[in-house]
Formats: structure tokens, C-alpha cells, sequence
């Protein structure tokens, strides 16, 4: 069984589709607008985005990006921050290279490399 798509409720959806196509290679799918947008990743995965008022998630909801390098990690980090964005600085965190980023639509994403396992 294959992830079909996320559906996320978010409070800017312009900046929110700059950030994912900009830094995490995300495309549009179809209609993007100030309301709604669709984006896909590499596996075909689909994150829909629509806009919302009062947009709350629980304090543990993230969406998560993996890395093939520590290196990429630190580097997509740096564009970040080179792009006016304050993720958390990386750290080694269970067994994994790790940041976090609050985006301007109201969730949270996360960057990891693996580079141990998980016990």
C-alpha cells in the first residue's frame, strides 16, 4: 500500500507552495490558487493544500523529508536560513541528522538523514 496524499489545512497557501516547490522539489499538480493548491512529490505522493482561518495542529504534527547525506541536510539548512527562514539548527537525535522548520503556513516540517538504526 502506497501513501495517495496529505491533506493539510494552512494559513498562507502562496508562501506554503514557494517553500515546497523552492526547497523540498515538490511541483504543481493543478490548479494553485490563493485557496487551495497540489502538489506532488517524486513517488507521485499528493499534498493538497487549503487555506484556513485559525489553523492549530496537535504540538507533535510534522511532515517529514529525508536526506541522502548529513551534508544535504546542513546544506538544504543553510538555503533555508539563506532564505530569510529560521529552521532549528541540526542535531543528532535518535539515530538521525535532524532539523526542524515551523513554515509560514502554519505547520511543521522536518529534515533527517538516518545514519544509525532507530533501537
Amino acid at each position: 500500500m502506497n501513501l495517495n496524499h496529505i491533506n493539510l489545512e494552512v494559513t498562507d497557501v502562496t508562501a506554503t507552495v514557494a517553500l515546497l516547490e523552492t526547497y523540498f522539489g515538490l511541483r504543481r499538480t493543478r490548479l494553485v490558487t490563493a485557496e487551495m493548491a497540489f502538489l506532488r512529490d517524486d513517488s507521485g505522493a499528493l499534498i493538497s493544500l487549503f487555506r484556513g482561518e485559525d489553523v492549530a495542529y496537535p504540538r507533535m504534527f510534522h511532515i517529514g523529508f529525508t536526506r541522502e547525506t548529513v551534508e544535504e541536510v546542513n546544506d538544504l539548512h543553510r538555503r533555508l536560513v539563506e532564505g530569510g527562514f529560521a529552521p532549528e539548527a541540526p542535531r543528532d537525535d535518535h539515530g538521525r541528522w535532524t532539523f526542524y522548520l515551523a513554515t509560514p503556513g502554519g505547520f511543521t516540517l522536518e529534515v533527517q538523514k538516518f545514519h544509525r538504526e532507530l533501537v
